[in-house]
């Protein structure tokens, strides 16, 4: 191995730790713990090391997110793959969306919430966030009817993320979880319904 790709190696083996420990302190603290400070006193890097990696807190934040956009697509990709009927594969999607925010609640907010430079549905999007979106899209592909998918889509991500939110604050019921989701997919496959009856 030369001296260029062990140097290679081992920045992107610090690039590794500095996301790990991010994520870490995140979900065990909150994001108002994460400052760059406290992330180099944690991996025992000075500031300046973390400074060759990243920018400032908020790039390291959007490297959490994109990892999480990466994780998310793997999650509802193994969802998406299982051979069920289109309502059911749909609300198994959905529930595997929830799942995922219900797990990592802070990550979930790197990913959705928090004012970081990600641009969502334009063609220059990064890579992670255009595989999530996709996964989603082929999910419903069978049940859109004569709408049309991509907007489909984008109601469908919004629903689900709204009850995200609203789940995670406190302000739906929480009794009702599962009632709503149900709802929600019966919504979104409503036209293939209506055209089978």
């Amino acid at each position: 191995m030369s001296i260029q790709q062990r140097r290679e190696r081992e920045l992107a083996q610090r690039r590794r730790i500095i996301i790990s420990t991010t994520r870490k302190l995140a979900e065990s603290e909150g994001w108002s713990a994460v400052t760059t400070r406290r992330l180099a006193d944690e991996i025992e890097y000075s500031q300046p090391v973390l400074y060759q990696h990243f920018h400032g807190r908020d790039e390291i934040i959007k490297a959490v997110a994109l990892e999480g956009f990466g994780e998310l697509t793997l999650a509802l990709r193994e969802v998406r793959q299982r051979p069920l009927a289109p309502e059911a594969k749909v609300s198994a999607l959905a529930q595997a969306f929830m799942d995922f925010a219900a797990a990592n609640p802070r990550l979930y907010e790197a990913m959705f919430t928090m004012s970081i430079d990600l641009l969502f549905g334009h063609p220059d999007s990064p890579s992670p966030l255009i595989s999530a979106f996709a996964e989603l899209r082929e999910g419903l592909s069978p049940v859109v009817g004569s709408r049309d998918l991509d907007t489909l889509t984008e109601v469908f991500w919004a629903s689900l993320h709204g009850l995200v939110i609203l789940t995670h604050s406190g302000r739906l019921r929480p009794t009702h979880q599962q009632e709503r989701l149900a709802l929600c997919v019966q919504q979104i496959t409503n036209e293939t319904s209506h055209a089978s009856s």
